[in-house]
């Protein structure tokens, strides 16, 4: 199954952040805020705002020469839609629909955490039986200390996203 592509949306959350955005504006959104957590390059930007204006989900308008894209209500509609959609074990996307949320009490704010908290706390209690069941014993441990380490390192970060999520929460 083809993977679902992500770029439309974020392009309809950093202009909705916005209001409007000349295409370089949005280029340097990538290279600077979203770019510490989703990259996107200027080859990739251009056509696809041309398809979202083409669906109807943009709309643009020239001035000083630059062009200056908006959503329309079909874009509002759609950003809604995705940014509704449940969480996946992606942690991209979370961190994406996490900055696209303006206001503080939106009840999308909630749920995203709630979700996003849910997923942590199953990839962490895996990763305890994984530990337990391949690290029976200390000489295991020493003869696969890598992979121990490893292992260790992965639930102690999972442990940190649950207590930062319950903060939030």
């Amino acid at each position: 199954m083809p993977k679902k592509r992500i770029l439309p949306y974020v392009l309809l959350g950093l202009i909705n952040n916005k209001g409007s955005l000349s295409g370089y504006q949005i280029s340097q959104e990538f290279k600077n805020e979203v770019g510490d957590f989703w990259h996107a390059s200027h080859s990739q930007i251009y056509p696809e705002l041309a398809r979202m204006k083409d669906d109807g989900w943009l709309m643009d308008k020239i001035e000083d020469k630059s062009t200056f894209y908006a959503l329309t209500d079909k874009g509002h509609q759609i950003l809604r839609e995705w940014m509704e959609e449940p969480l996946t074990d992606n942690e991209e996307l979370f961190s994406l629909k996490l900055y696209f949320i303006k206001d503080k009490s939106d009840p999308l704010l909630k749920v995203l955490l709630n979700q996003e908290l849910a997923i942590k706390y199953e990839k962490y209690n895996y990763l305890q039986k994984r530990l337990q069941a391949v690290f029976t014993d200390d000489e295991k441990i020493k003869h696969n200390f890598g992979h121990y380490l490893i292992l260790t390192r992965a639930i102690e970060r999972e442990q940190n996203h649950i207590d930062w999520l319950d903060k939030q929460l």
